[in-house]
């Protein structure tokens, strides 16, 4: 195997690792590792999952507070975080705020107990959303301001428990979601004026996520002799339910959130799906595309298309609204509504989204004034977890149905060079996954 890896602590289950979690944070809670909270200028950030997202994070969250320093990175390659933070060093007037010596750079399973128990004061939470859960519950024990990635996890059972642990969590440490499209100044416009009665009442959204595959699953020849079942599934996370929850998950739940925000944030009480994989994808076992169809208590729907095809001619990333009065269009950057005042459209954006949730963030803690997401980001989360369930059995699946499931699809032993078998892909008319 050419990428180091750190063998301490490997071989875990959810349990287990939240076990040892709560021991490390005992031991952080005596000694009041609290830098930022105890006067100093400096927040010092903790990055778990450096691949492109984790270190667009970081660079985001240098930028968005002059007092940020990474300090700490963990991942399960070394290469990844050598990687990382020659890349962040890079960065104009950014780079001498990385500052992360050898012995604060940890690999393995294991490595965001590390991190959490480094000294840090924010942890980004970027690994593949597998992990969520385990991590947020862990990151909250210890007390940290939190940065997680959408989703916040991939099965019901990680979710809910993610959830839990925030809301008995400390009040005065923020939590902010991933969801970014809820700071992207256009939409923040759009969904103002929708909420404000500009085309009435929504009626339906229809929302596309049209694309093709993310991280395509290699041919079993191409497996390096010797790794382990455990290795080959992270490496191509993408391809497998447990860790990435499927494309309408990890993807397009960017459209479901953005769903639930145009309904108000009122939960739907029942969906019917269709979906299935027409491309091989060697052996991962995750579906190709999905349709989804949610219903409101008051006779209000909404669909959701995605899929992740190759080689198709047209792709489609965007939320199309109908009012009682008029319609609107939601793009990537950029929204209009037709309405009874006329046409109405949003100004070009002055930031991204992904810097100006990160600029809410660090000007939350140095307020005082927390950011409290993890409730929004469970329903969004959910609510895609709730269109998986319908597309993988075929069966309407009701809300009280998901909630009740208690689906759980993290496995019961991990250890990087263990055994872990590939679940089959799920099939149409046969029970749900976990």
């Amino acid at each position: 195997m050419s990428d180091q890896v750190n063998q301490d602590g490997a071989r875990a289950s959810r349990r287990t690792l939240l076990k040892a979690a709560a021991g490390s944070t005992a031991a952080l809670l005596a000694t009041g590792n609290f830098a930022f909270a105890q006067g100093s200028d400096q927040i010092k950030i903790g990055l778990i999952g450096c691949g492109g997202r984790g270190s667009g994070a970081a660079a985001d969250a240098l930028q968005a507070d002059p007092g940020a320093y990474i300090t700490a990175i963990g991942d399960v390659l070394k290469p990844n975080i050598e990687r990382s933070v020659g890349n962040l060093k890079k960065l104009e007037g950014l780079g001498a705020r990385v500052q992360v010596p050898e012995a604060n750079q940890f690999v393995g399973l294991d490595a965001y107990l590390k991190v959490l128990d480094s000294g840090v004061d924010v942890v980004l939470l970027c690994t593949p959303p597998g992990f969520r859960p385990l991590h947020i519950q862990a990151a909250v024990a210890a007390g940290k301001h939190i940065f997680a990635e959408k989703p916040m996890g991939t099965d019901v059972a990680g979710v809910l428990a993610a959830q839990r642990a925030v809301a008995a969590g400390r009040k005065d440490r923020s939590f902010l979601s991933g969801f970014c499209y809820r700071y992207a100044e256009p939409h923040r416009a759009f969904y103002k004026r929708l909420h404000e009665g500009a085309i009435g009442p929504t009626r339906f959204v229809h929302a596309t996520y049209l694309t093709s595959p993310v991280k395509p699953m290699p041919p079993a020849s191409s497996r390096p002799k010797g790794m382990s079942d455990v290795e080959w599934q992270i490496r191509n996370w993408y391809n497998f339910v447990w860790l990435c929850g499927d494309g309408l998950i990890e993807q397009a739940c960017h459209s479901v959130d953005k769903i639930l925000w145009a309904m108000k944030d009122v939960l739907p009480v029942r969906c019917v799906a269709n979906g299935g994989r027409v491309q091989p994808n060697n052996e991962g076992n995750i579906f190709d595309h999905m349709d989804v169809f949610y219903e409101w208590a008051d006779g209000t729907r909404a669909t959701m298309a995605q899929r992740q095809i190759a080689n198709l001619s047209h792709n489609d990333n965007t939320d199309y609204v109908v009012g009682s009065k008029g319609t609107g269009t939601v793009h990537f950057a950029a929204a209009e509504m037709n309405g009874p005042d006329g046409q109405w459209k949003t100004d070009q954006p002055k930031k991204t989204m992904y810097q100006l949730e990160h600029d809410a963030l660090f000007a939350s803690i140095r307020k005082n004034q927390p950011l409290r997401e993890a409730d929004r980001m469970a329903r969004s989360t959910l609510m895609g977890l709730m269109g998986r369930m319908a597309a993988y059995t075929g069966a309407a699946i009701t809300w009280d149905d998901l909630i009740k499931s208690n689906e759980d699809l993290f496995p019961k032993e991990l250890s990087w060079n263990g055994r872990l078998a590939i679940a089959p892909m799920a099939t149409p008319g046969k029970p749900a996954l976990g």
